[in-house]
């Protein structure tokens, strides 16, 4: 049975930075990296965390395909909007710089709206979202990704997993923080039953002719994912419109590559990754407090909601996510034992080793 190890977070915090400096990262954008990378293991979204470290990152910038040093360029600025060129740097720092210009524009403004281009994978879309929080303030997040989803009636991989984020306050309960991808599932879920020689739930992908398969090789194999809801007669049209949508906002208005032009993770060339951000200070439109407590209102009556047989608690989005984090703040971080073998690996490669001692390995 494979094992799972739990790291301290400050021990995984210095690990990373080391990393990304040894490919000539600063200290301050690795300092970012981290905290983002680290945020989706502690939420309990291992698939956009340290597991990418060397095998997106530090691939790509072996091969120089993400700037190190990259500082970011404002293209165009007015009072409630900006512009920015990444300069192929890494996504999480000049995606994280960006929405703190925006929530400082929406202070004196009350709306704010930025996009990205020129700009590689950010993270979790979440992240920046929940940026706005602090500030009592909505946060909007998006981003585009290289191809993976069909379009409804398709048989091509010709958009991303594109995903949406929204941050909203609460009085005394948790934010609703709602991070999806617009696919039915992430890639890396494929990968898994593969791996494990399972076959996938229907309607998850289809095969190279359109045909919907529940063999997870046809689909990595020149076939795609589906959009979030399936095939047309499950409604998947509604996610292929969320993920359009995402890739306007990410990818069209801020000038970045698009649709099947994004370059993914196994392609060699830039990525060309575009983001989109908005802050919306609550206050330019009513109260705060009376906000923030017809908020909880609302959390609690859907959380109060009858039950269905068997189920025991109705969940807000976000609020799964939440409880992880405070448990990695006492347990540690917990790490895969295939992640931790290939952190091991590439670090001994790449100049790195990785030299942590766990907490604890179950």
């Amino acid at each position: 049975m494979a094992k799972i190890f739990y790291f301290r977070q400050v021990d995984l915090h210095d690990y990373i930075i080391r990393y990304f400096s040894r490919w000539s990262v600063s200290v301050e954008d690795s300092a970012i990296a981290a905290d983002v990378l680290l945020s989706a293991d502690a939420r309990g979204v291992d698939s956009h965390g340290v597991i990418r470290l060397t095998s997106y990152y530090g691939s790509r910038l072996r091969k120089g395909l993400i700037n190190p040093m990259a500082q970011i360029n404002t293209v165009k600025e007015t009072a409630t909007t900006l512009a920015v060129d990444n300069q192929n740097g890494l996504g999480h720092p000049g995606s994280h710089r960006t929405m703190l210009k925006c929530i400082e524009k929406a202070k004196e403004s009350g709306l704010a709206m930025a996009t990205v281009r020129n700009s590689n994978h950010y993270g979790i879309a979440g992240y920046y979202a929940m940026q706005a929080l602090e500030h009592d303030m909505i946060g909007i997040s998006f981003t585009n990704s290289g191809p993976l989803v069909a379009a409804t009636h398709g048989k091509k991989a010709v958009l991303g997993t594109n995903p949406i984020a929204v941050a909203v306050p609460a009085l005394s309960q948790r934010p609703f923080v709602l991070d999806m991808a617009t696919s039915i599932v992430p890639i890396g879920r494929i990968t898994v039953y593969q791996k494990q020689g399972k076959s996938i739930p229907s309607g998850w992908g289809i095969n190279k002719n359109g045909a919907i398969t529940e063999d997870p090789t046809e689909v990595l194999e020149g076939g795609a994912l589906l959009p979030l809801g399936g095939p047309e007669i499950m409604r998947g049209y509604k996610g292929y419109g969320l993920a359009l949508m995402v890739d306007i906002f990410s990818g069209v208005l801020s000038g970045a590559a698009f649709g099947e032009s994004v370059s993914g993770s196994g392609v060699n060339t830039a990525a060309n990754v575009g983001h989109f951000f908005a802050a919306i200070k609550i206050d330019a439109f009513r109260e705060i407090s009376g906000f923030k407590q017809d908020m909880d209102t609302l959390l609690t009556s859907l959380k109060d909601s009858p039950k269905a047989d068997g189920e025991e608690r109705i969940f807000i989005h976000g609020e799964k996510e939440f409880e992880n984090a405070d448990r990695a703040v006492t347990e540690g971080i917990k790490l895969s034992e295939a992640t931790v073998k290939i952190l091991t690996q590439c670090g001994i490669e790449d100049g790195v080793p990785f030299d942590l001692e766990p907490l604890k390995v179950e």
